[in-house]
């Protein structure tokens, strides 16, 4: 291994700059033919990378075994966006300008983000670029507004349905795990869609009428499900409830038909009782698809050691997230590899995944942005229960937790030693083995 004084930074810089410029290219284990590096990389992605690199200090073994190691395996990222493109700032200032609700302006600007890139071919491009840079094959995409009305998750759904009809020959639409692999094995990146809440229609005439879009959103590609999120519902508490009461009944009749549907029970944003209640009253693999140790930095979003163990007694994974607050200290690439090493070192390497909860945006997206006038002050929604302080970590260092520099997690994760099938683990075959458990054994190799 090779070893590099601190009195040469400088030097060390470049070397890194060019040895990451090397692997990305070319290299002798990278099944994928090698692009132009311009095709892949761009100032803003260039930027994350050089502060992920001075955090890591890789040697150059580490860096171009990580990042051939990575672009050999299949990386599926536990819970993510994909790319986002920039508004069309004058389309949105014109909404503006006619009066529009603020719930237009709200889906206007959703469906250009999501969905930009099919028209645009400046976005559809850098849309292309970052996905190409980070070396992902599939995102758990979060394609459900959070909450539980059908009509409200169906938006995110039609957004990222469109999105791979109109990009087939880029990114497809996964419907199984054998979709994932197959795109793998094509070089081509795909979705498997998250639905971020129950779909309950809340007529309460009886649990199996409440619970009967269950089913209808699993066929139109729904794979996970939230429990809850911050709030309470009927099901259980979410994690910014102070009471932090359990999984109710009805929740229990909830996890017995997402097992027996396929879906995925998912308790990222639960309190710590209600995951835990989860995990122990399901048949299949329970996951906190984008989490953080509650034992490394205390928040409401993160799990203490108790619920990461009936999780992993489940079967399931804890996904590590790229959110600074969450993961607390120097809320940088180094940081998150340490709520990585807790869970493996006490759970075993089964039982996390890296969901980072985080996504690139469009180099356009401020110019687009400052088109658009300002309006006046809106109301809290109703999801958003943050208690005072439990966001916006600032800094240089949240930068290594771009999107963009998944390569570099796997690189963190050669630097300390795990060995290669653990990492393959740990970058997709956790998530892709969950996926097959919870699935019902008909559609497990379709």
């Amino acid at each position: 291994m090779v070893m590099i004084p601190v009195s040469q930074s400088t030097n060390r810089r470049e070397m890194l700059k060019a040895s990451l410029a090397g692997a990305l290219l070319a290299g002798s284990s990278f099944r994928r033919p090698a692009r132009a590096l311009e095709e892949e990389t761009n100032e803003k992605i260039d930027e994350a990378r050089q502060v992920a690199l001075e955090v890591l200090k890789p040697s150059r073994r580490d860096l171009e075994y990580g990042l051939g190691l990575h672009r050999e395996s299949l990386v599926f990222d536990a819970y993510g966006f994909a790319p986002r493109a920039a508004i069309d700032g004058d389309a949105m200032a014109q909404l503006v300008l006619d009066g529009a609700s603020s719930i237009e302006i709200q889906d206007a600007r959703e469906e250009m983000g999501m969905t930009r890139q099919v028209t645009d071919a400046i976005e559809r491009a850098e849309f292309m670029q970052a996905w190409r840079a980070s070396g992902v094959t599939c995102i758990f995409q979060n394609a459900g507004e959070e909450g539980q009305s059908p009509m409200r998750l169906l938006k995110r759904l039609a957004r990222f349905t469109y999105l791979t009809d109109m990009m087939p020959e880029f990114v497809a639409k996964a419907a199984t795990p054998a979709d994932v692999a197959g795109a793998k094995e094509q070089d081509k990146q795909c979705l498997y869609f998250t639905g971020n809440g129950v779909p309950l229609t809340q007529q309460w005439v009886s649990v199996e009428d409440e619970l009967r879009y269950l089913r209808i959103f699993f066929q139109l590609g729904i794979r996970m499900m939230h429990m809850t999120y911050q709030r309470r519902n009927m099901i259980g508490d979410g994690c910014a409830e102070p009471a932090n009461a359990g999984l109710s009944d009805f929740g229990r009749a909830v996890v017995r038909e997402m097992n027996r549907i396929g879906v995925i029970a998912d308790v990222a944003h639960s309190g710590w009782r209600t995951s835990q209640e989860t995990a122990e009253a399901s048949a299949k693999p329970v996951v906190a698809s984008h989490s953080t140790c509650d034992a490394l930095h205390h928040h409401i979003r993160a799990k203490p050691v108790g619920v990461i163990k009936a999780i992993a007694d489940s079967g399931g994974y804890i996904g590590i997230c790229c959110i600074p607050s969450f993961l607390g200290g120097r809320a940088d690439i180094g940081v998150m590899m340490e709520h990585i090493d807790y869970v493996a070192q006490r759970f075993g390497a089964e039982h996390v995944a890296i969901g980072t909860d985080v996504a690139y945006t469009s180099r356009q997206s401020s110019a687009e942005s400052r088109k658009v006038p300002k309006r006046g002050p809106t109301r809290k929604q109703w999801r958003s229960l943050w208690p005072e302080g439990s966001l916006g970590a600032q800094g240089a260092a949240p930068l290594s937790l771009a999107w963009t520099n998944w390569p570099l997690f796997t690189v963190g994760l050669v630097q300390r030693g795990y060995q290669d099938d653990d990492i393959r683990k740990i970058i997709g075959g956790n998530v892709m083995r969950v996926a097959r458990e919870v699935l019902p054994e008909s559609l497990r190799d379709r």
